[in-house]
């Protein structure tokens, strides 16, 4: 399977440099660029990207603005927000969006590469980092009552979801756990369907917005999982 891409940028330069990059490789092709944020979702609609890798400031409408338009649209599409600026605001209104993926401009090619093909196989990314500054902006905002649905995960999918929420990835919840990533799937899956979610980022925000688990919020820097 050919992971389709829409670069939007509005730098003609990076969008040039994306797609050089994005050419080596076998499985991945750009199918369209858009300059601003309505002609990214106008080619969204029309070329039907696997994946839309999404400045975040760019003229006539800015990439989470457009995010939300064509997730709107589209909600099996992936948005993978790209930016120079690793601002708490940037992150947590990309991921209040919809994005799937966060990624900076200055991030090495291989990092980019693999990001894309992590959010196209219908994963999420985010980065321990970033899930770090994402607890933080989510600790200062009013909590939400958590869904009912909360209350039909088992234990172990309780688990699994505070492992998500840190950030960590199925490979190293089955380490963590002493099961198989086969086993971590489906427990993530059920997780999703169960919450009504679409990938791993909406239950980081779902876990944080309620304050599910306020014991690994507070844990002094430089702790583990």
């Amino acid at each position: 399977m050919t992971t389709r891409v829409l670069v939007a940028d509005d730098q003609s330069m990076v969008r040039a440099g994306f797609r050089m990059l994005l050419s080596h490789e076998q499985d991945i092709e750009v199918v369209a660029e858009a300059s601003n944020g309505l002609e990214a979702v106008d080619k969204a609609a029309r070329f039907r990207p696997t994946v839309v890798l999404m400045d975040i400031r760019m003229p006539e409408l800015d990439g989470l603005e457009a995010t939300r338009r064509i997730l709107a649209a589209d909600d099996a599409a992936r948005i993978l927000i790209l930016t120079t600026f690793d601002l708490d605001e940037y992150i947590y209104e990309a991921l209040r969006a919809g994005a799937s993926g966060f990624v900076l401009k200055d991030d090495p090619p291989e990092q980019l590469l693999a990001a894309i093909r992590v959010v196209a196989g219908g994963d999420a990314l985010l980065s321990p980092a970033i899930t770090k500054r994402v607890i933080k902006q989510f600790t200062r905002i009013p909590r939400p009552e958590p869904p009912k649905e909360l209350d039909e995960l088992t234990a172990r999918e309780q688990e699994i979801l505070r492992l998500i929420a840190n950030g960590l990835s199925n490979g190293e919840i089955a380490n963590e756990l002493y099961i198989s990533d086969t086993t971590v799937k489906t427990h993530v899956t059920h997780i999703l369907q169960k919450l009504n979610l679409r990938d791993r980022v909406q239950a980081v925000v779902l876990a944080y917005q309620t304050g599910l688990f306020e014991t690994d919020v507070r844990r002094p820097e430089g702790t583990t999982h």
